[in-house]
């Protein structure tokens, strides 16, 4: 019941949808309708509205920090320790893919991922970022970028964090954030992949 007292708080926390939420505070159509379909801030993006990705980008990343932070703060006080914490990232990781306000059809993860990398260890989030944006840069994919992240990360936590059981959780997202861009690498293989910046037209 105490590891329940984080998991579910997590899960819900990481259902809100900030891309849904800022299209909405924006006056922009739902980032469901447009593009990908999926309300992340890549997507929120091709709105042409670069303030609503932001606050998109910032409150996806943002629920996923907290969902660690507060699991750390409180794990011990209900007798648990790393396995509770990385019990609630998974949680929050979940519901942003799942969220049960959307009727469990979510995002892909990426910002919310980045968010508990960075609520893990600084240091292995800021690297996370750092290979998005030399991959984005580069060649301009948002969903390459999130790719090469993704699978990277497991290396990243298994230097700073060891073998335990945050390293499998992160080992775990990044399994999920590559199936969830499933059908980028079939876009990207066909040379349909959209770029960064590049508005919907639909």
């Amino acid at each position: 019941m105490t590891l329940i007292a984080l998991v579910l708080p997590a899960y819900l926390l990481g259902s809100i949808s900030f891309g849904v939420l800022a299209s909405r505070f924006f006056h922009l159509p739902d980032p469901r309708t447009y593009g990908s379909g999926n309300p992340g801030a890549t997507n929120v993006l091709r709105s042409g509205k670069k303030s609503a990705a932001i606050f998109t980008l910032l409150g996806d990343a943002g629920k996923g920090w907290l969902a660690v932070a507060l699991a750390e703060y409180y794990a011990p006080f209900l007798g648990l320790g790393n396995e509770a914490v990385a019990a609630a990232a998974l949680a929050v990781f979940l519901g942003h893919l799942f969220p049960v306000f959307l009727h469990f059809r979510g995002g892909k993860g990426v910002a919310t991922a980045l968010g508990i990398l960075l609520g893990f260890n600084p240091w292995m989030g800021l690297l996370a970022v750092t290979i998005w944006l030399a991959v984005a840069v580069i060649w301009r994919f948002s969903s390459l970028a999130a790719i090469a992240a993704a699978g990277l990360a497991p290396f990243y936590a298994l230097f700073f964090l060891g073998f335990e059981a945050r390293t499998l959780i992160v080992f775990i997202m990044s399994l999920l954030l590559i199936w969830r861009h499933k059908s980028n690498i079939a876009d990207l293989i066909a040379g349909r992949e959209s770029r960064i910046g590049k508005r919907s037209t639909s």
